[in-house]
């Protein structure tokens, strides 16, 4: 057996089956009014598939009450005493930027760019604190897998200008397109202005040439060094136009997406339109089992939901492969309890996996195919079969384990109840990593059981399913069921595969193979898979 692989220095990793990392960032010196709305959107925000943290420079004179109160019961809120006192105005006409302030507020964007950096984030989320997200924001731009883009949102800068957007073409503001020594009359700029506009009114991703205020910047983009701080040879007025030069320089393409517009809260007066924006974008839950900060998702600009079945019978889905002598037998007659049939996919195990399955499952309804060849090395080949076989038994709910994943006991009888609530479409819920069969791992590595994950979807025919069609790492769901409405659950889900050190080896060795450069997850969180000296914390059962 090879030696076991440390590694010297361990990065921050948050969660495992690469979870995707994101810093979420603010420099914050706002009108508490406002400020309490931008931070209630951050507690809406849908966050399913990453692991999220939180960084603010409170700039305000005296420490903030709300930003203290935001933080209460988190432990992933970082805040940061600003520069010093400032003087900054801001009235019902417009915000009044003075030179020193801006470039204050560069250093602060490059101080959260240098710790998404050090803590080798794969995400930096730079936000304004003036803005109201939509819940669906931050996902939606994690799944463009672009290196940076903006949200767009629209603003009328001075009260008597028309609304206009926070990205633009090039230099300072141009909101039109023109070759370079072109000549153009005022009714071509009109007319450029006119269609460049109408295009950011469609739901869309386009290439612009300036942005800000609300933008997502990928790890890559960060390595390279992009950064806020000035170019000394650049007239621009602004940050974020030195930010936007220095990425074009560097080869990096800026995108604005059109799907899910933030409220821009520029003025107090506009909070007053604040209530319709909520309205159209949010409805909360109030049935049992709902935890603060859940949100009803609410797919198409009608607000109403696909039409859904209201019986709530649980098919398994299961993928496996070469589970003799592991858990699989353990793991099914657990779930035989509850699931009213099964669906599983054996990706050519050479073992008697498949007669497990049959045994285990006796008078049970099953379909089991397996594979000729294996598919292991793509894994989105197989969880797409695997969807397909299950959608192809018209299912009601569609809840899908790995083989060494078992619910704890009270979800016996727990599932079923939910089956049978007609106003949910996902049920989320909590992974625990077992180090033993006492214990699972927790320390600054392994938080995975401080995130929900969907475990359990409503099968909707005629909902249109899109998939992350990456060969590791891609989901064990469709991406966009995040679009349907979701409720987070306190029943918790024990991983056994990692139980045996002999499993954690081959897990390494396995994610070395397919992923050797960690461009579908986070090499430190692979080599941290081998941490000689863990931090373990003892299972308890719940009532």
């Amino acid at each position: 057996m090879p030696a076991l692989v440390t590694h010297p220095k361990f990065e921050v990793m948050k969660g495992l089956f690469a979870m995707t990392r994101v810093l979420i960032a603010s420099p914050v010196r706002q009108k508490s009014s406002i400020l309490k709305e931008f931070l209630w959107s951050l507690d809406q925000m849908e966050t399913t598939g990453l692991t999220v943290e939180y960084a603010f420079i409170d700039d305000h004179d005296e420490p903030s009450d709300l930003l203290q109160q935001f933080a209460v019961g988190k432990d992933n809120v970082h805040i940061f005493r600003g520069e010093g006192k400032d003087i900054y105005h801001c009235d019902e006409n417009q915000h009044h930027w003075r030179q020193d302030l801006i470039w204050k507020v560069a250093r602060y964007k490059d101080r959260f760019i240098q710790m998404a950096k050090d803590k080798s984030f794969d995400y930096l989320f730079l936000v304004d604190s003036d803005l109201v997200l939509h819940p669906k924001t931050l996902v939606h731009l994690v799944g463009l897998r672009k290196d940076i883009v903006s949200e767009v949102f629209w603003t009328r800068w001075k009260p008597d200008l028309p609304p206009l957007p926070n990205v633009w073409v090039a230099g300072h503001y141009r909101l039109y397109h023109m070759k370079q020594g072109e000549v153009l009359d005022e009714q071509t700029i009109e007319r450029r202005v006119k269609a460049f506009l109408t295009m950011l009114k469609q739901p869309g991703t386009y290439k612009v040439g300036g942005l800000g205020a609300c933008t997502l910047i990928s790890r890559r983009a960060i390595s390279m060094g992009i950064s806020f701080c000035e170019i000394y040879n650049l007239d621009l007025v602004g940050e974020d136009r030195h930010f936007c030069v220095r990425a074009a320089a560097l080869g990096l393409e800026l995108f604005a997406d059109t799907h899910y517009p933030p409220y821009h809260i520029y003025r107090e007066s506009e909070l007053s339109g604040l209530k319709d924006y909520k309205e159209r974008v949010f409805r909360t839950f109030t049935e049992n089992n709902l935890s603060p900060g859940a949100i009803s998702r609410t797919p198409g600009e009608s607000g109403k939901s696909p039409p859904r079945k209201k019986s709530g019978s649980i098919t398994l889905a299961m993928l496996v492969r070469n589970e003799a002598g592991r858990y699989l037998e353990r793991v099914l007659k657990h779930a035989a309890q509850y699931i009213d049939r099964a669906v599983i996919l054996d990706d050519a195990s050479d073992d008697n996996t498949v007669e497990i399955c049959r045994d285990t499952l006796q008078g049970i309804p099953l379909t089991l195919v397996s594979n000729a060849k294996p598919s292991f090395h793509n894994e989105v080949v197989l969880r797409k079969q695997l969807w397909n076989l299950a959608t192809g038994v018209n299912p009601d709910w569609i809840l899908i384990l790995d083989a060494d994943e078992m619910f704890e006991d009270r979800a016996v009888t727990e599932l079923r109840l939910l089956a049978a609530n007609p106003e949910v479409d996902v049920y989320t819920f909590r992974l625990y990593d077992m180090w033993d069969e006492n214990h699972y791992r927790e320390d600054e590595y392994w938080r995975a059981h401080h995130f929900y994950r969907p475990f359990m979807v409503r099968y909707i025919p005629g909902f249109h399913y899109v998939w992350y069609e990456t060969p590791l790492h891609c989901g064990r769901f469709p991406k966009n069921i995040t679009e349907l409405k979701t409720v987070r659950n306190s029943l918790r889900v024990k991983h056994l595969g990692w139980m045996k050190p002999a499993d954690r080896l081959a897990k390494y060795y396995r994610y070395m193979k397919l992923d050797p450069l960690g461009r579908y997850g986070i090499m430190a969180q692979y080599l941290s898979i081998l941490d000689p000296k863990p931090n373990l914390v003892a299972w308890h059962k719940q009532q």
